[in-house]
């Protein structure tokens, strides 16, 4: 590839509307355009990198046992409406009526059309197990498309669904899809790590997320120094709280009410009063179901997690409730709510248990509650694993090991949806014995665009990009001083052809620009090989070949320069 006849349109400076590293670099690197808000137009570089990652997953998938398909980008409601996601999935999905006032959607993932296939061919146990995959364009209609390729409303995305006869071959596939993904983020050169992870939409009752390590990441992720547990802070679990045992002898102070005018906030609260926030309880007011208002209390230093309390009270729909909501209920505003006397059901987390010398609200405006001693003063309906795992905790599933706490894109995901789809779809098999039984499903899935820009996000200077060698768009960059002369000219085509004879991908920046603009470019684009040619080195009979990753810098010969860059290149991949 020549840069003088290549699209690759860079620009100097950072588009006014990008916020994150990857969306800058992508756009200044000529890399893609937005046609709308969460749509791109992918490049040909961009493309480039697509095309490699796609091919990086084919051949591990197809190592694995998977099949590849394509399936349709619109799918018909009557198959979201089997399921119950056709209300359930919400603004999300993007639907749309065809001429004869059909209802269809693009599919956002593809569950339904899948299970709908597989259900109409399959009929015996002996065509089981299945594992289908397929790489396509998905639609999600974001409320809030940002971040570029991040978080954006069109994608590219892998999606993987496998059928089985029982759970035990699911939970087998699970595992090889699991290590699959480890091949395949480890083959594109990136750090990762997987982590447990709460099911969403997709449904199912085990799931892991694959998340690339970047500090720029949306995820918080924990993971133990000691073994291998790791999970998003959403799922991660809290190592169980044991009160310590209570000397009868060793009464509480009595309960106080002290004012507290305008303070509301914990923050506020302590530092009027001086004490630390891990001595109050936060008192926190969620509808659930659309309906009853229930109260769930953390330590003042902890978060809520409002995943663990969905799944604490074994209900879909838990929400925050509105102020007025609140004050309606209990007849106090948020901010002064506590847990003594409030007519609500409570639930707390297992760390306000047996808590003595606590500060609560006192249901009253600008008051609250000192010296509370939980035991004593208030009983919760029950106590649960309520709150947001932090750095430095005990590791909830080894003796030794503290939490140790990363940011994270989350890149792939794996999911054990078991018989939810299946059953409410009717998808059957005939067992040995000739009984019907509704099959075992999973689903896996890996973000073929944001694996595009998690790369980015993780690789990267001040300078530009720093292509993973693997998935980088060109592995040779040719930079000629000044092409314009004749032997420089010369000897730069002749290794040029030399290395796409030898099967090497080279850009060629033969245009007529300056030194300074070139390494620039080259900088900004990331390519990790560059090739320095000049008239003083070539004088020599030598030329300069410089790694963008580290700056390492090698003088080498013209005459051998083809086999020793073909050879640098094989080591570095096999790495």
């Amino acid at each position: 590839m020549r840069w003088s006849t290549a699209f690759i349109p860079t620009l100097k400076e950072d588009p006014a509307d990008a916020e994150v590293i990857s969306h800058k670099l992508l756009v200044r690197a000529g890399m893609i355009r937005q046609v709308s808000r969460g749509i791109y137009d992918y490049l040909p570089l961009a493309l480039r990198v697509i095309r490699k990652i796609e091919t990086i997953v084919r051949e591990e998938l197809d190592r694995a046992g998977a099949q590849e398909l394509l399936l349709p980008i619109a799918s018909p409601a009557e198959l979201w409406q089997e399921s119950g996601r056709w209300e359930l999935y919400g603004k999300d999905l993007l639907r749309f009526k065809d001429r004869h006032e059909r209802d269809f959607c693009l599919g956002p993932t593809h569950e339904e059309v899948i299970t709908d296939l597989v259900r109409r061919v399959v009929r015996s146990y002996r065509e089981l197990p299945l594992n289908l995959y397929q790489i396509q364009t998905k639609f999600r209609d974001e409320v809030r498309p940002r971040f570029g390729l991040m978080r954006g409303r069109e994608f590219i995305m892998k999606d993987a669904y496998s059928f089985h006869a029982d759970m035990e071959d699911c939970r087998r596939e699970y595992q090889n899809m699991f290590d699959t993904y480890k091949r395949i983020f480890t083959r594109c050169g990136l750090k990762f790590r997987p982590v447990e992870a709460d099911t969403g939409a997709i449904g199912g009752s085990l799931s892991h997320e694959f998340q690339v390590l970047a500090e720029s990441g949306e995820d918080a992720i924990v993971s133990c120094g000691s073994c291998d547990y790791a999970a998003n802070v959403q799922k991660a679990e809290v190592k169980p709280h044991r009160p310590s045992a209570r000397d009868l002898k060793d009464s509480s102070p009595p309960l106080r009410k002290v004012a507290t005018p305008d303070k509301k906030s914990v923050a506020e609260v302590a530092n009027f009063l001086s004490l630390p926030p891990e001595k109050f309880v936060k008192t926190i007011v969620y509808k659930v179901d659309g309906s009853e208002l229930v109260a769930a209390l953390v330590r003042g230093d902890h978060e809520i997690n409002e995943l663990k309390l969905r799944a604490t009270l074994h209900r879909e729909e838990v929400i925050l409730a509105d102020e007025a909501e609140v004050e309606k209920a209990t007849g106090v505003a948020p901010g002064f709510l506590g847990p003594i006397g409030l007519k609500l059901r409570i639930l707390a987390d297992r760390a306000v248990q047996g808590m003595r010398g606590a500060v609560t609200g006192a249901n009253e405006i600008n008051a609250h509650y000192v010296d509370v001693d939980q035991e004593r003063d208030f009983t919760p309906s029950a106590f649960a694993d309520l709150r947001m795992a932090v750095a430095g905790e005990p590791c909830p599933r080894c003796e030794q090991g503290r939490l140790e706490s990363y940011r994270g894109i989350e890149v792939g995901q794996v999911f054990y949806l078991g018989k939810k789809y299946s059953e409410t779809m009717a998808a059957t098999y005939l067992d040995p014995e000739g009984r019907e039984r509704a099959m075992e499903m999973g689903c896996y899935g890996i973000g073929i665009s944001r694996l595009l820009a998690a790369a980015i996000e993780q690789n990267h200077d001040e300078n530009g990009i720093i292509w993973p060698l693997a998935i980088a768009p060109l592995q040779i960059l040719l930079l000629p001083i000044n092409y314009k002369e004749e032997r420089i000219q010369n000897v730069t085509n002749e290794l040029y052809r030399d290395l796409l004879k030898r099967g090497l991908e080279v850009l060629l920046d033969d245009r007529d620009e300056r030194p300074g603009v070139k390494f620039k470019d080259g900088d900004l684009i990331g390519i990790p090989l560059r090739v320095i040619l000049g008239a003083k080195g070539l004088e020599k009979g030598r030329l300069e070949v410089r790694q963008r990753r580290d700056g390492k810098t090698e003088e080498i010969s013209v005459e051998k320069a083809a086999e020793a860059i073909q050879a640098m290149i094989a080591e570095a991949l096999k790495a």
